[in-house]
């Protein structure tokens, strides 16, 4: 469904995102991970038509996105981080200004759809102003939704919204992928990318470091904290001593950070009982796996 090859952008002297490839096959969730400015805005809004590249390609279902740029739009529903409103319009007035411009093949009927699918119906009578953040962010997903897109680009979809709504917002992604619609989710909050998202492309100062299932990046690593009453470097030995560590970091405080290439805390704690064990806990591989490819500190 996405090909991207060779995909460059320059601003001025800044190398912005340099030779990236990539593909997404049809009904994927994939999650486009990275910190700022590495590059993931630059990315959506080429492949959404909005921005030019540099050199390369991008194609979309078969349509060139540059050559052919009117046709790929049809294909694309697009929520930026920032949702376009127009905001002294009402939410239903809005939406049904959207399916218009976006040649929406029932325009009325998918407009009501798309208010009862993303919970607006009992805004939609009000002006886009005078909602929440929260409703703010669900009218610009309506958007993006209004015309049946089969390319779903998402960045930063739960930005405003309390844990209850981002459940939602993820069922509703789960729910577009089984039929048929291909989603692209850029996001900080990797419980996200972990419950909804089938492969993730990680991106850090424009190059692409890893691509790959959640299953299998999150498997590529462990990260587990402990804290000892009793420390010194007795403890260090033998956490360094069980089979699976690959390294061991100890800091104030009686803390140690362990990774480990599989899931050893068991052995961990019987190792560490003596020294008075006082926390034990596994940090997200993914996360793990995120800080260690783009160095974020933690």
């Amino acid at each position: 469904m996405i090909r991207v090859q060779q995909l460059t952008k320059v601003y001025g002297t800044t190398l912005a995102i340099d030779r990236l490839e990539f593909s997404i096959e049809r009904g994927e969730i994939v999650g486009f991970l990275g910190p700022n400015g590495a590059g993931k805005s630059t990315t959506m809004r080429i492949l959404c038509g909005s921005l030019g590249a540099t050199s390369g390609s991008a194609q979309i279902d078969g349509l060139d996105v540059f050559e052919q740029p009117r046709a790929v739009k049809r294909l694309i529903g697009y929520l930026p981080e920032v949702p376009p409103l127009y905001t002294e319009m009402t939410v239903r007035s809005f939406l049904r200004f959207c399916a218009r411009v976006k040649e929406a093949a029932e325009p009325d009927r998918q407009v009501e759809q798309v208010i009862e699918r993303v919970g607006l119906s009992s805004v939609a009578h009000r002006l886009i102003e005078h909602l929440s953040k929260g409703f703010r962010q669900r009218v610009g997903l309506a958007q993006a939704l209004v015309h049946a897109p089969r390319v779903l680009v998402l960045d930063e979809p739960s930005s405003g919204l309390d844990p209850a709504q981002r459940v939602e917002i993820r069922e509703l992604v789960r729910e577009l992928s089984q039929g048929e619609t291909t989603v692209v989710l850029s996001t900080h909050v990797l419980q996200e990318v972990e419950a909804v998202c089938d492969r993730v492309i990680i991106i850090h100062e424009g190059h692409i470091v890893a691509q790959d299932s959640v299953e299998a990046l999150s498997g590529s690593g462990t990260a587990i904290q402990i804290r000892v009453a009793r420390p010194g470097p007795e403890v260090l030995a033998a956490l360094e001593g069980v089979e699976g560590v690959v390294a061991v970091q100890a800091s104030e405080g009686g803390r140690y950070r362990v990774s480990a290439s599989t899931d050893v805390r068991e052995h961990l704690a019987a190792c560490v009982v003596p020294f008075g064990l006082l926390e034990l806990s596994g940090q997200r591989a993914l996360e793990d796996v995120f800080l260690r490819l783009t160095g974020e500190a933690a």
